[in-house]
Formats: structure tokens, C-alpha cells, sequence
């Protein structure tokens, strides 16, 4: 049995719902005031990557993973069916389902994972998008089907493009992701959530944006008519309470 069909989705559709109605930067708000990893390295994308349908939002989903190699046509001689096998094991993993792809090519790209085809076999088999260390094609049929894609930059063709391995840990702009993983994608990157973090990820991340709201933003936002010395001194005393709201929180001493 694969380590996608021994993990059970963890989160209701409902919290998965709610985790997109926010962009990634406020989900990281969040998260990093639960996590024990390091939210200055660990969880997101250290490389630049561009996110070509902005227009479809933050998508929201588990990792699974393939590596491939698209300017080496031996892999097509030594697994001839591994299209098949790589396909089931999608199939098998609980959705939604980000792809994630490392492209052994990087960073000479070759050739196009991603297109009309493929996004629209993988939507089928209950993928929302998939952040790809490489190229991808077919923009606007890839928007057309509902298929988001996080990626390097567009190509022509396709090369000799083939799975050589799935159901692994994969790096991807500088994070490696595990399959199961929870992602959050938007315009800015993307997010990786240790498995620990999920239970408290949604309610932390609506707590750091209402904090925000009610003390920051308010400050910097009601500044009409005051005089630069009353603004700053309002923005202090509002950074002041969004950090003892934090600490009161999350037991965790804030610098802002």
C-alpha cells in the first residue's frame, strides 16, 4: 500500500473551503505562530515561481508527487508503463490533489509536463492544480479546464516527457514536499504544512487576520486628520495590543 492511499484526508472540505478564502501570506501569518518548524526557512518556496491563472485564487490541497526527466527519451524504453502506474497511484490518493513535479531538467527545461491533455486527465482524477519545477503549455486550455498551475515559465513542446518516479520526496524552487503534505498556492508561492500543523491551522490563521485588522491596520487606516506625532504614537500603542493578543494566544512573545 502506497503512502497516498494509507493517508486520510485530515481536514472537512468545509476547512479546506475556508483555508481559500484567504491568501497564502495570511495562512504563513497563521502557521507560524503554531509551527515548530522555522517560518523564516522551512515550508515555502525559497525560488521565484510564477503562478500563470492568478485569477483563479489561492488553491488549496495534498501533495502528490512525480519526478521526470523530460529530455532523456531512455525513460520511455526502460518503463514503458509507467503513465499507467503513475496515473492509479493519483487516482488512489485522497483529493483535493495539488501535483507537485521536479523536473530533473532544471534549469535547461526541455520540455512540457503540463497541457491541455494532461491537466484535464488529472482534474478527472481530482487534481486542482499542481506547482511544477518547469515548463508548462496549452495556457488557456489549461485555464479552461480548471486546472491551476504554479510553474517556472511556458514551452513549446513536450519533449520525451515521462513519470520516473512517484510517491516520493520531491524539491521543488528550493522546499521539499512529502506526499500527504497540505499546500496552500497563491500568486505569492506557495506553502507546505507539516501534518501537526493542520488541527490549529484555520483558526490560527482567522485569529492573525482579525488581530490585524483590529489593531494595525485600524491605527494606520483612521491617520485623517491627525498629526504625524498622534499617528505614530496610535501605531505603536495598536502594535503594542496586536502583540499581547498574540502572546495571549499563542503563548508566544511577538516583535512588532
Amino acid at each position: 500500500m502506497t503512502a497516498a492511499q494509507t493517508n486520510e484526508t485530515r481536514l472537512t472540505y468545509a476547512d479546506l473551503l475556508n483555508l481559500k478564502r484567504w491568501n497564502t501570506p495570511t495562512i504563513y501569518n497563521g502557521w507560524e505562530q503554531i509551527t515548530r518548524s522555522n517560518p523564516g526557512a522551512d515550508g515555502f518556496n525559497v525560488e521565484e515561481c510564477r503562478d500563470f491563472m492568478p485569477q483563479m485564487g489561492p488553491m488549496v490541497g495534498y501533495a502528490v508527487t512525480v519526478v521526470i526527466e523530460p529530455g532523456n527519451p531512455q525513460h520511455r524504453q526502460d518503463h514503458p508503463n509507467a503513465w499507467s502506474a503513475y496515473r492509479r497511484y493519483v487516482a488512489s490518493a485522497p483529493g483535493p490533489k495539488i501535483v507537485v513535479v521536479q523536473d530533473l531538467d532544471k534549469p535547461f527545461y526541455k520540455g512540457a509536463f503540463w497541457g491541455e491533455v494532461n491537466s484535464n486527465i488529472h482534474r478527472a482524477l481530482g487534481c486542482v492544480g499542481t506547482i511544477c519545477d518547469g515548463t508548462i503549455r496549452d495556457l488557456d486550455e489549461m485555464t479552461n479546464a480548471g486546472f491551476k498551475a504554479i510553474a517556472a515559465r511556458l514551452g513549446v513542446g513536450h519533449a520525451f516527457n515521462h513519470p520516473i518516479r512517484w510517491d516520493c520526496e520531491v524539491e521543488v524552487f528550493g522546499c521539499k514536499v512529502q506526499p500527504g503534505q497540505l499546500i496552500h498556492a497563491d500568486k505569492h508561492g506557495f506553502l507546505v504544512i507539516p501534518k501537526e500543523d493542520e488541527a490549529r491551522l484555520l483558526e490560527a490563521a482567522r485569529f492573525m487576520d482579525q488581530n490585524e485588522c483590529n489593531t494595525l491596520i485600524a491605527a494606520a487606516r483612521s491617520a485623517a486628520g491627525k498629526t504625524t506625532e498622534q499617528v505614530l504614537r496610535e501605531i505603536d500603542e495598536a502594535g503594542e495590543r496586536f502583540g499581547e493578543a498574540v502572546r495571549a494566544k499563542f503563548g508566544q512573545k511577538g516583535e512588532w
